[in-house]
């Protein structure tokens, strides 16, 4: 979807139309951009740019809250179109998702026209417009979806693939964040032909596991299926305060309260974890995580205070001033499916007595 919150915000309040339109943290608080259309993108407003920033460069810009109901509302609808083409639809967020379309009959399997019917749904269904890649793996129809935004149509045939992916520069690669470009940058790989000259062994040992993905993406193979039945890798929560906190306690107390709602969040997704991760953002936007991992798998309650205690004994909470806290599951599990195997501890500390 293009700009997806800030075009449900023009949908519903057509007075924002035409008018940067920036939807995240206010200008003045300490709250960052979660998007901007794309009149408050010529100013060189970006996703989680802090309001403040984006103040600056666009003080004419119309600042609003989120309104994650009306967004789910919208990405509800949006499933439901999905659902009439594939069922084979992987979510990546609220506002995209990959499709596979190859046993779909409708325009005798062209998936560019099932593409363009997609689109022409969404926006008679929702008032929204979508961007559309359509391409013969994952990594190169993501791709193909950033080309041509807003109301984008993009195809790259597999007769295109390899080439495409030699001229792309490195940065553009879905998957390689800035750390990796830079890291690359200076064995000087910068474009997708000078990735695909390297060995395999070079790129494993140089990049790890992830080596063997930069050496198939270089040469246009992605053999990842569209997977409806993807576990969440982690569910959490996190919070920006107005104003720097300093006092262990209170940032005890803080933790626990965004420890109970990722649990109600891993409870409605009826999940179970096995590892817990706290986040600390120091005022000088420092930020580490610690984690643990637990001895049994925790879904719906859970007593978390001697296990923040321990996390937080190598940090400097209490001497910094802190500006975010998050907490996290990972380690997720289904409970619709049970535990294969699940190791007890006969003095489990964690347990209730």
């Amino acid at each position: 979807m293009d700009a997806f919150f800030a075009a449900v915000e023009q949908r519903d309040f057509p007075e924002y139309n035409h008018k940067p339109l920036v939807v995240g943290g206010q200008p003045h608080s300490r709250g960052v951009v979660a998007t901007c259309n794309y009149e408050a993108r010529k100013y060189g407003i970006h996703s989680a740019m802090p309001a403040s920033q984006a103040y600056r460069l666009c003080p004419q810009a119309i600042f609003v809250k989120p309104r994650f109901e009306a967004y789910k509302e919208a990405a509800a609808s949006i499933r439901q179109v999905f659902s009439c083409f594939t069922e084979l639809v992987e979510p990546l967020s609220l506002d995209e998702a990959y499709l596979d379309v190859s046993h779909t009959s409708l325009h005798h399997g062209s998936a560019s026209l099932i593409a363009k019917d997609i689109k022409k749904a969404i926006l008679e269904k929702t008032q929204l417009v979508a961007s559309a890649g359509v391409s013969y793996n994952k990594f190169l129809a993501k791709i193909a979806s950033d080309r041509d935004k807003p109301d984008g149509f993009y195809l790259i045939t597999p007769e295109q693939g390899a080439q495409f992916v030699e001229m792309l520069p490195i940065g553009q690669f879905h998957g390689i964040g800035k750390a990796t470009e830079k890291k690359m940058h200076a064995y000087g790989i910068k474009t997708g032909r000078e990735l695909k000259k390297q060995s395999l062994a070079f790129l494993l040992q140089t990049f790890g596991k992830a080596g063997q993905h930069y050496y198939d993406i270089s040469r246009g193979i992605d053999l990842r299926p569209v997977n409806n039945h993807r576990l969440s890798k982690s569910v959490g929560v996190e919070t920006t305060f107005q104003t720097d906190i300093k006092e262990r306690q209170h940032i005890l107390e803080q933790l626990n309260q965004l420890l109970s709602q990722a649990l109600v969040k891993l409870n409605a997704k009826k999940l179970s974890a096995r590892t817990v991760t706290i986040k600390i953002k120091y005022h000088d936007f420092v930020q580490i995580t610690r984690s643990q991992t637990l001895s049994r798998a925790i879904s719906s309650s859970w007593d978390a205070t001697g296990i923040f205690d321990d996390l937080l004994k190598d940090t400097d909470v209490g001497q910094r001033h802190v500006r975010l806290l998050g907490v996290s599951f990972s380690s997720l599990h289904s409970l619709a499916q049970p535990l294969a195997y699940q190791q007890m501890d006969l003095f489990d500390v964690l347990g209730s007595n």
